[in-house]
């Protein structure tokens, strides 16, 4: 390591590793955010160490107990579990920072005893005031003005009225530290000035309080996103500051994972895009599987020539070191596709207790099926598993098994042939003779083979097409005989039948 880096900084491996995710619980979940989850988690699971989740909740005009309540489900969700914490407690508690005031109190007063803080009075107006007459631009920002002001006008200040913030004193020299994804990384003497870590009136900032957590809980690897590296050298500074007050033991190692962009790959992908919301996501359809495995995708990869994997071989193979620095692009079509691998890779009667919930929701059977509905869940199951990515289409290929009345979409109408009313009858002939008792898929290929490809001297896609459509709606559905066998010998027939009407009229 540089001989600049700090002598006490971590060398924990193994066990000893120990990470923490600590989000702000503001809005839904989002891509980036469970992506720092994953990381974390993955990272502790492969090395055995441990992972703490806290809240940084201190912010109450933004901060909600709904976006708390979202984030634990989302958590819970993806599988993503945690050693210690909110909802499952811990030594190091509370984990959340609106109840830990009392503890930033007692960190500061032991920094303010070791000399290492100062009372600051500064005003942002006096601060620009003087960055003016010094010619000195005013995004420089503060000038360390307070950092040797004397008792008595320190006193002045307090008779004033005045209330001060509490300073760091930034140390005069370069800060270096060996970033566990993007390698060495110094930040120049006098790059930033002394800064603010406890505001007038006594309100910790996140610049103080995320660090001093990280310490009292003994956090070894903080793993985060880019946007947040250059507040690293605040976090250096400050660690030296807690170590010499005896509050900290050492400085974490530290790893920035890349930005997340949008699927044009230009620019950040927003909160605010559906694409980013988790649970719009698992509304559509992802399954747990197939998004971890996806968003581990996001900036590592498990090898050169694989993309599919599960969540043992994610935890066997994760190191944080080998992620890579560059932007990763989230790509909505590979996440799907992966997801339908994942949706292959379950047991069929597991896919079909997931496919319950998106039926329900778009009312194709009740919020509590009937034992009828779940066997022909579990018979049609197997057929669509094979050709859905998104659990969500399952209402779309499925929901014509359930319905009394099919309805027909527009572009199925309109992609009927001219013979469609011939074939239709024909077909009917033709399932009349097969015996109630024997109407099976094979019987019913072998029936409208010999009616429609022998008997007419069609080709399948003509002679099939419109029997898709008069028995599912759409031009698209789970294999067409297999369907009829579900649906049975009379309600099959009835279907044909009301085609042939629909198109008389």
């Amino acid at each position: 390591m540089p001989a600049l880096l700090h002598p006490l900084t971590t060398t924990a491996s193994g066990s000893d590793v120990r990470v923490r995710f600590c989000p702000s619980p503001t809005g839904l979940p989002h891509v980036g955010m469970v992506r720092t989850a994953l990381f974390n988690w993955a990272y502790a699971r492969h090395t055995g160490g441990a992972m703490v989740f806290r809240v940084e909740d201190t912010d109450a005009a933004r901060d909600s107990e709904e976006s708390y309540r979202q984030l634990v489900d989302a958590l819970t969700w993806l599988e993503i579990d945690w050693d210690e914490g909110v909802e499952k407690g811990g030594p190091h508690g509370p984990y959340r920072q609106s109840q830990r005031h009392d503890i930033y109190r007692d960190v500061l007063t032991k920094l303010v005893d070791a000399g290492l803080v100062y009372e600051s009075y500064s005003t942002a107006e006096e601060i620009d005031a003087r960055n003016e007459a010094k010619g000195r631009a005013k995004q420089l920002g503060y000038d360390n003005f307070d950092r040797d002001l004397s008792d008595d006008q320190r006193e002045a200040f307090r008779a004033e009225g005045r209330e001060p913030a509490w300073r760091l004193r930034v140390p005069d020299e370069d800060l270096t530290y060996v970033d566990l994804i993007r390698g060495e990384v110094t930040f120049p003497a006098g790059s930033f000035p002394d800064f603010v870590l406890v505001r007038a009136g006594g309100v910790p900032l996140y610049p103080f309080t995320n660090p001093v957590d990280d310490a009292l809980m003994g956090v070894t690897h903080v793993i985060r996103g880019e946007d947040l590296m250059p507040s690293t050298a605040r976090q250096l500074a400050l660690y030296d500051a807690l170590i010499k007050a005896g509050v900290a033991t050492f400085v974490p190692r530290f790893a920035h994972m890349p930005l997340v962009l949008g699927e044009t790959g230009t620019k950040k992908l927003s909160k605010r895009d559906p694409k980013a919301d988790l649970f719009l996501l698992r509304d559509g359809g992802f399954i747990h599987e197939g998004l971890l495995n996806y968003l581990s995708l996001l900036g590592w990869s498990i090898a050169p020539d694989r993309d599919v994997f599960s969540r043992a071989e994610l935890i066997d193979a994760f190191d944080i070191v080998n992620v890579n620095p560059n932007p990763a692009r989230f790509d909505q079509k590979k996440a799907e596709s992966i997801n339908g691998d994942h949706i292959r890779m379950l047991e069929p009667a597991d896919f079909a207790a997931r496919l319950v919930p998106y039926l329900a929701q778009a009312g194709v059977i009740g919020e509590e099926p009937t034992d009828e509905q779940r066997a022909l869940i579990a018979a049609a199951a197997p057929l669509v598993q094979e050709r859905m990515q998104l659990l969500g289409e399952a209402p779309g290929l499925l929901g014509f098994l359930f319905v009394d009345e099919v309805t027909y979409a527009d572009d199925a109408l309109a992609g009927l042939p001219a013979n469609t009313g011939e074939v239709l009858v024909a077909s009917v002939g033709a399932l009349e003779l097969v015996p109630d008792t024997e109407f099976t898929a094979a019987a019913v290929q072998d029936a409208l083979a010999a009616a429609l490809i022998e008997g007419l001297g069609l080709k399948p896609r003509v002679a099939y097409g419109p029997l898709r459509v008069a028995v599912s709606g759409r031009r698209v559905s789970p294999p067409l005989f297999e369907s009829m066998e579900l649906l049975g010998k009379p309600e099959t027939i009835r279907r044909l039948g009301a085609l042939v009407v629909r198109l008389a009229q």
